[in-house]
């Protein structure tokens, strides 16, 4: 009598094998810093006239999303959505939008206002300078 396993036996190990492997590459991740590039204080991330009033701008090498919920008021967020970390996608109609499951972002503070992510987007310090907006 042998002991070799079933094809049926090897199938259903292959299959649960993938699946594990798929939900933890999907998985809801705390990760910090691995796919985030170094950003250094002082470094120009774009002009104010790249950015829309209550709109955004995305700069996907930096990972960095800039708003102006107000004519004048500038804000930064991670492009990171909070919920798979897909890089979002869109600014538009008042909110930060990731491509990936739907989730929004308020561009005025980050906040979800529309699942399924549950956390907002982390706010990035920056400065404004005459044209210039800036890393703090």
């Amino acid at each position: 009598m042998s002991n070799r396993p079933t094809r049926r036996t090897v199938l259903i190990t292959a299959g649960a094998t993938g699946a594990a492997a798929l939900v933890a590459a999907c998985g809801d991740s705390d990760d910090k810093g691995s796919s985030t590039p170094s950003l250094s204080p002082g470094r120009e991330l774009t002009t104010t006239a790249d950015v829309p009033v209550g709109g955004g701008t995305i700069l996907k090498d930096e990972k960095v999303v800039v708003t102006q919920p107000k004519s004048g008021e500038f804000k930064a967020f991670s492009a990171i959505c909070t919920h798979q970390r897909c890089t979002v996608g869109s600014v538009s109609d008042g909110t930060i939008n990731c491509p990936c499951h739907g989730s929004k972002f308020n561009i005025t503070d980050g906040s979800v206002a529309n699942p399924p992510a549950t956390r907002p987007l982390p706010e990035k310090k920056i400065t404004v300078d005459g044209n210039s907006i800036r890393l703090a």
